[in-house]
């Protein structure tokens, strides 16, 4: 989208034809996200429309009209439920997109104050619905949206049935309290939603936001309890009655001592420099959390100062929503195209017209099985909403289906693989994957050899995709053991190398030939055998030839093994084919022995401890190892079983919520030393000791 700007070509009407084409669009959309709870265009591109909108009716004042949306807050209510008047309004927030964005708001609130100083209170902004709660006589009587920010809906029953809502208040509470807040749905119970709707062959729903505000628009409530949404509370409203306040984090106070949640991660700030970090730390450490947000929330803290500054006609000035990086972007699926892996697996993937979104360009997504393509139903051509978190591999979520293709036709998975030979695709009941069972296939052979060279496997930098491609197209090899045959003018005659990438790459095999046994164990690419079971197979039995060699009981009783893997590795190694290439591996100089033996204390035997944050005295690696070579276990979550949680700098907080819920120890990094010199506890640490919503000095 582009902004209209004033200059000598563009006239006022051409800017009013602009203007009403916008203001159109963003009802219409605005009404599909508030009301119909279906959103066609992403959030991102929404808030654009507005700015494009914003931006013109400044450079051409003459076009300001208090109808517009830009002077107007949310949605006009649906006919659905009772409209409730709100009595104190209910305005929405100015945005900022970057750091300096934020800066000219801080400008702004310094000039409003006259320079005096002010301190700020820091939110997540939730991404879920606002909800208006009201208490006569310490008695819940209304729960209504926000509506258009002065009139909004009356969804009382369904909001009674969210347990962390309190229905009645303590005695002495005001006559009159109105509480505001955020309802949303944990992405728990957003996981477990759709694995209904999956089980049921129904729609899946695209993301929590939608699915919780879909859920309070239901007739039945018992439907909305069955969504488990969920509650945090940010301001108060309407109040008689009740206590004077001076500040904002006073009123969340007085809030938490009534029962209502208040989010553990709301931070006061002195300076702006502390709020600038709190929004960087907040947007790279989102998807620790176990609900989603979409931004931070910096308010001034004094309510007084809050009075100075006042309001514009839509928003406080006391007040900015600081928004990250766009998730989830609108893009058209070109096609949808089969990959087939090292195992044979066939995974449907979507080609797409390319979108920047999560902080990259996307034009390829995963679309995980021939079910899922089922189930979400998307298809050539269809508007699609792509959403990428992160590392995570970008994913299609859905298709819009107000804005499918009249002549659109389901898309049928293919019956046979689309490599040279052709080999028919194989669905094994009762399995989610569909397979080519061609061993010979070249498409499994080139990813059998990236798997083999890959960093979790025998790490031959330089190696990649690319290469291999490249190796195999020229008939130089023909699976990963005839990399070890390879030789510096084999390499020289592939497009791009010359002799020094060449001879880097040949040192780079070379150098690998003495990788530790669990990397070769993890590069021969044996279904189900991670590198957590290749460690404790190594450390049993020593060599690759006594696991070759090796019963099946005695595999099967290697703690961390089990049946099913042992299963799969005396399977592998039944294979001729296998043997063979084993055999190749041996004569080409690659070591089966290399197994470090910790000789120290096994005093973690049989303890799970968990690293989150980094640590002044060791890298991740490195505070893993010294777990594991005392006997321990350093697994990537918190459960039960978990014997201790070591806190560095800019943990998971999600880590931290679930130690502290389940009583986890909580150990510093003093204390990780303590665990690993003797294998117990230090004093006084059987009880934790963070707080699962502490950002770290480096973060404030």
């Amino acid at each position: 989208m582009t902004t209209v700007k004033k200059t000598d070509s563009t006239s006022l009407d051409e800017a009013r034809a602009r203007a009403e084409n916008l203001r159109t669009a963003i009802a219409y959309h605005n009404d599909r996200y508030n009301n119909l709870d279906s959103p066609e265009i992403s959030d991102a591109e929404f808030d654009q429309l507005v700015r494009d909108l914003r931006q013109l009716e400044t450079d051409f004042p003459d076009l300001i009209d208090e109808t517009s949306p830009t002077q107007s807050v949310g949605a006009t209510p649906g006919a659905t439920f009772e409209a409730v008047r709100h009595r104190v309004p209910m305005t929405s927030l100015d945005n900022a997109m970057d750091s300096s964005e934020l800066g000219a708001w801080g400008d702004r609130v310094a000039r409003g104050l006259g320079g005096a100083e002010a301190t700020f209170v820091c939110e997540l902004k939730i991404d879920g619905l606002a909800m208006s709660l009201r208490y006569e006589n310490g008695v819940m009587v209304q729960a209504a949206t926000r509506g258009d920010g002065r009139v909004g809906e009356d969804v009382t029953p369904n909001v009674a049935t969210v347990a962390a809502i309190p229905k009645t208040l303590p005695p002495g509470s005001p006559d009159v309290l109105e509480v505001r807040g955020e309802i949303y749905m944990p992405l728990a119970s957003f996981e477990a939603l759709n694995a209904r709707a999956a089980a049921a062959g129904t729609q899946r729903f695209v993301n929590p936001r939608n699915a919780g505000a879909g859920s309070l628009r239901q007739k039945d409530p018992a439907v909305t309890a069955s969504r488990e949404l969920s509650f945090w509370s940010y301001q108060l409203g309407e109040v008689v009655g009740g206590p004077e306040f001076t500040s904002h984090h006073e009123t969340l106070e007085y809030l938490r001592s009534l029962g209502f949640p208040v989010n553990p991660n709301i931070r006061q700030m002195a300076t702006r420099d502390e709020v600038e970090s709190y929004c960087f730390h907040w947007r790279d450490s989102r998807h620790e959390l176990p609900y989603e947000i979409d931004g931070v929330v910096v308010k001034v803290d004094s309510l007084a100062q809050r009075e100075t500054l006042g309001f514009t006609s839509k928003a406080p000035r006391w007040a900015i929503a600081f928004k990250f990086p766009p998730e989830e972007r609108n893009t058209i699926l070109r096609n949808i195209q089969v990959s087939v892996g090292r195992t044979g697996r066939a995974t449907p993937f979507a080609v797409l017209e390319p979108v920047f979104v999560g902080g990259s360009t996307v034009s390829m997504a995963t679309l995980h099985n021939q079910d899922q393509v089922r189930i979400k139903d998307v298809r050539p051509g269809d508007t699609v909403v792509v959403r990428k978190a992160g590392d995570v591999i970008p994913e299609v979520v859905g298709p819009v289906l107000s804005l499918r293709l009249p002549d659109s036709v389901p898309w049928e998975f293919p019956t046979t693989c689309s490599c040279p030979l052709q080999s028919t695709f194989l669905r094994v009941e009762g399995e989610a994957d569909t397979r080519c069972v061609e061993p010979e296939c070249p498409f499994q052979r080139d990813q059998r050899i990236i798997h083999f060279a890959s960093r979790g496997g025998m790490d031959i930098e330089g190696m990649g995709e690319r290469t291999v491609f490249a190796l195999a197209d020229k008939g130089l090899v023909r699976d990963y053991a005839g990399l070890y045959s390879l030789t510096v003018d084999d390499l020289l005659t592939l497009e791009g190398f010359g002799q020094i990438s060449a001879t880097n790459l040949f040192n780079a095999i070379q150098g690998s030939k003495d990788r530790p046994l669990p990397r070769l164990l993890v590069g021969l690419g044996i279904k189900n055998l991670g590198p957590s079971a290749a460690e404790a197979l190594a450390r049993a039995f020593g060599t690759l030839d006594a696991i070759i060699g090796a019963s099946h009981a005695d595999l099967a009783t290697t703690e961390g093994v089990g049946g099913v893997i042992a299963d799969k590795v005396v399977n592998w190694f039944s294979d001729p084919a296998h043997r063979e290439i084993i055999e190749r591996l041996r004569a080409g100089g690659v070591e089966f022995g290399n197994v470090v033996v910790s000789r120290l204390a096994q005093n973690l035997a049989g303890k799970a401890i968990v690293v989150t944050g980094g640590l002044e005295g060791f890298n991740r690696e490195e505070a893993e190892a010294a777990i594991k070579d005392r006997g321990g276990k350093s697994p990537g979550s918190v459960s039960a079983k978990t014997f201790a949680v070591v806190v560095g700098n800019e943990p998971g907080a999600s880590k931290l919520t679930k130690a502290e819920a389940l009583g986890i120890p909580i150990l510093d990094e003093a204390g990780f030393r303590f665990v690993l010199e003797t294998g117990g506890l230090p004093p006084g640490s059987g009880e934790s000791t963070g707080d699962a919503g502490d950002v770290p000095p480096s973060a404030e």
